[in-house]
């Protein structure tokens, strides 16, 4: 009996665990204490937390003391996206929130934030924020109701486009807002820095890292103002955070921060590389295929694409069937496949369906390879019949 040999082609709703990270993850296994406890088991693993905390700020250009841990970047999300924050002692109100059109499903559902007080943003037909429409809805934001909050992802998750991050900061804080960046995407991808992006806020996540499940991080450009806790009781985290911390995935978590740190360039020309291998594949084998943001800016893992006839849920199956794990848009909703709100904010129908490769530090040319033996047998079958494979 023939095993069929299988290729993960979907590192953007996860990468697998990294080798280092595994390793350090065994040893962890041993720390004992609690990390808010004071005799030496307790000192070892909040030692080991801070490690981590360093290493996660490393990555973003940050300071280790602006970095609150949570369970991952949706809870992050809901932390920052509130209408409460203090500066110092004294409250300050945001009063609405803006977010692109294009936003992952952890900040498209505004947080805390009433859904009357949540703007939405449009893209352009590239798939890029639409800066003259953002700073026009900035421009008659009511500033005596409250300050105005800005949310817009770095990287697109489903498209790999990048965002004007730095530019629509610049707007926002002439307009004395904030700005939140979703950065989950773009972590270890591209080169990141929260004083580059004139950003307040970022998210980040260790499992699109090839760290843990179960770890996140709000890092902030500084502590003079910060939201409202999202969750109460022993006030770990410099009482952003109550909880006691998850060790394991936190030190999980700071490794693969490093590893992405030493690695992000070299590794960046490669995944470029290979997705030009890719791309010019699936061209020769299916000419009328359409790569979604191939004409602008994008991290170099991410290919978005459709193939005329082929519904996505179709296709996403009919990879499965041929060993390829590939991605019909974000895996953050359930595992439903629906249509793609990324495509329908770009002017395209949604109903035209997309499918999403995005490769990682394993994959190599025989990856490729293997998947596009795949495409041509899907993209075969689909001309063959007419309509959809």
């Amino acid at each position: 009996m023939t095993v069929l040999t299988r290729t993960y082609m979907d590192w953007n709703a996860t990468a697998p665990l990294l080798p280092a990270v595994r390793d350090v993850l065994v040893s962890a296994l041993e720390f004992a204490g609690n990390p808010s406890s004071v005799h030496r088991e307790g000192r070892a693993a909040r030692a080991a937390i801070e490690t981590a905390r360093r290493e996660v700020a490393a990555l973003a250009g940050a300071e280790s003391a602006h970095v609150t841990f949570t369970s991952g970047a949706t809870e992050a999300a809901n932390l920052v996206l509130t209408p409460d924050f203090k500066m110092g002692r004294s409250p300050v109100r945001v009063s609405q929130l803006y977010i692109s059109a294009i936003e992952h499903p952890a900040f498209r559902e505004g947080g805390r934030f009433d859904s009357g007080n949540v703007t939405e943003v449009p893209v352009t037909s590239a798939g890029i924020l639409d800066i003259a429409a953002f700073e026009a809805l900035l421009s008659s934001h009511d500033r005596s109701a409250g300050l105005p909050m800005v949310a817009c992802m770095l990287v697109n998750n489903e498209t790999g486009i990048l965002q004007p991050v730095a530019e629509a900061a610049r707007l926002v804080h002439a307009a004395g807002g904030l700005m939140v960046v979703d950065a989950v995407q773009a972590a270890g991808r591209i080169p990141l820095d929260i004083n580059a992006l004139d950003a307040d806020f970022i998210v980040i996540s260790s499992h699109k890292l090839g760290g843990p499940k179960g770890a996140g991080a709000l890092i902030s450009r500084g502590e003079v103002m910060m939201p409202k806790p999202l969750i109460h009781g022993g006030g770990q985290e410099k009482g952003h955070r109550s909880g006691t911390e998850n060790t394991l995935s936190v030190i999980g978590f700071g490794t693969a921060a490093a590893v992405a740190a030493r690695t992000i360039e070299a590794e960046a020309a490669r995944l470029a590389g290979l997705r030009a291998r890719l791309e010019k594949g699936m061209r020769l084998n299916a000419p009328d295929v359409i790569i979604h943001g191939e004409d602008v800016m994008r991290v170099a893992n991410t290919t978005f694409f459709t193939l005329p006839g082929l519904k996505a849920e179709t296709g996403q199956i009919a990879f499965d069937i041929e060993g390829i794990a590939v991605s019909a848009g974000s895996a953050c909703s359930s595992g439903k496949v629906g249509e793609s709100h990324v495509l329908s904010a770009m002017g395209h129908d949604p109903k035209l369906g997309a499918l999403r490769i995005s490769i990682g530090h394993a994959t190599d040319e025989a990856d490729i390879d293997r998947t596009l033996a795949a495409f041509a047998k899907i993209a075969g079958r689909r001309k063959l019949s007419g309509q959809a494979a």
